[in-house]
């Protein structure tokens, strides 16, 4: 774990810095894969999951004798743990419901918008290293609560070509619509151009490698709209005296196991706390069953001894996490000076853990600093507002006049006249 103490603020940007890598070579690859499946649709997607997900389909929707399947061989207490998770998510996200507003501008000119669902939206699952059904929930709950009317969700099968029953135990309470057995970049390619099987949807949301990163960025240039751009997972601690060491390393160490290539900061105004965290997390990582990808995360960890609280927010402004942990004594304090985190835990009993599962709050969120400019996963991301207005013959004597003056200014005379003859029609 590299230990860096008082840094200057001019060398803050370095240390914030994520690692840049040469895509060049990956975006082609990714490229070539999508063209193909744009052209041969289920074909090119079948010959792609015996290449890169070792596993030859027939079929490549999951059926629902594999869904009854699945159910049974899900054990009951992980069933309620899924089903308190989604009951979770759901009072959360139902608690964003957009409620339009009618605005009289001027006598006589009423505005207003309405949130429409977006029709048909694609959830991409991984499906490697740990099967992530609790991001199926928090996919497909807001987008069942937003309205959407077809919900498809994709995910790489196992060799023996099934799908991690939790998974589909998830996609059953969550209410996704279709399933398929499809991963990486020819699971964003089905649900970009869409195939024989699986439907074409209008905006794509879910984690993924860097293959797949690469595949949901070049698609939303043409294609589809995506959720965010996205890098490697991410957390950041900010901790003082107070703070309970055991639980900070803990949170570093959930963090480091996600894969090599997460991100895993602390800021700290406290040197023993640098001390007893590396201890902790020393005793902590040779329990873990994933220590060896946990240890090379920790290789390129940052610790960072700041002269004051004030400075580690400042820091962690400058860093814009994915998942920000506030473990100090004035937590509320602090919270209101974040402005640029995905999701923030206050205290020391608010792990990250909590909102990956079942807090209620979207585990989706931005990495890789776009926390500045993006919002985590929630019910907007599903909804479009589409604006409304009406005008009376008051409100065209109200504002007429100034619409012709600027549509003068601008030399727009056909949107001037467009004004002009209902001022007329009023007049006469």
């Amino acid at each position: 774990m590299n230990v860096i103490k008082f840094p200057a603020r001019e060398d803050w940007p370095k240390i914030v810095e994520r690692p840049h890598l040469d895509v060049s070579e990956l975006n082609q690859t990714v490229s070539t894969v999508l063209n193909d499946i744009r052209l041969r649709g289920d074909e090119a997607v079948k010959e792609y999951e015996q290449k890169f997900d070792h596993v030859n389909l027939s079929n490549l929707a999951v059926s629902e004798k594999e869904m009854e399947e699945a159910e049974s061989l899900v054990c009951d207490e992980l069933k309620e743990a899924i089903r308190l998770a989604h009951h979770n998510i759901k009072i959360f996200h139902e608690s964003q419901r957009f409620t339009g507003k009618k605005v009289e501008t001027q006598p006589g000119v009423t505005c207003w918008q309405k949130a429409v669902a977006i029709e048909k939206v694609g959830l991409y699952i991984p499906g490697g290293t740990a099967p992530l059904f609790s991001t199926v929930l928090m996919l497909a709950t807001p987008a069942r609560i937003a309205g959407c009317s077809e919900i498809v969700l994709c995910t790489p099968p196992s060799r023996d070509g099934k799908v991690n029953p939790a998974i589909l135990m998830a996609a059953r309470v969550a209410g996704v619509s279709k399933i398929f057995k499809i991963g990486g970049v020819q699971a964003i390619g089905a649900m970009a151009y869409g195939t024989e099987s699986v439907p074409k949807v209008y905006k794509i949301f879910g984690p993924g490698n860097q293959y797949v990163m690469a595949a949901k960025q070049q698609v939303s240039l043409h294609e589809v709209a995506i959720d965010m751009p996205a890098g490697p997972s991410e957390v950041c601690v900010v901790a003082d005296d107070t703070c309970n060491v055991e639980f900070v390393a803990a949170d570093l160490l959930s963090q480091a196991e996600h894969g090599i290539d997460s991100q895993v900061f602390l800021i700290t105004t406290s040197n023993k706390v640098i001390d007893e965290v590396q201890k902790a997390v020393d005793r902590q990582l040779e329990q873990l069953p994933r220590k060896e990808i946990a240890q090379k995360t920790l290789e390129n960890s940052t610790l960072v001894l700041v002269n004051d609280l004030q400075e580690a927010i400042d820091l962690t402004n400058a860093y814009a996490p994915e998942h920000l942990i506030l473990q100090t004594e004035n937590y509320m304090e602090l919270a209101e000076q974040v402005i640029n985190a995905g999701s923030v835990f206050l205290g020391q009993y608010a792990c990250e853990s909590a909102g990956d599962y079942a807090s209620g709050t979207n585990h989706t969120l931005p990495t890789h600093g776009y926390a500045t400019t993006y919002s985590g996963v929630n019910l907007d991301s599903y909804q479009r507002k589409v604006t409304f207005q009406h005008l009376t013959e008051e409100g065209v004597r109200n504002i007429g006049h100034a619409v012709e003056l600027m549509a003068e200014a601008e030399q727009l005379d056909a949107h001037k006249n467009a004004m002009s003859v209902r001022i007329r029609s009023i007049d006469n």
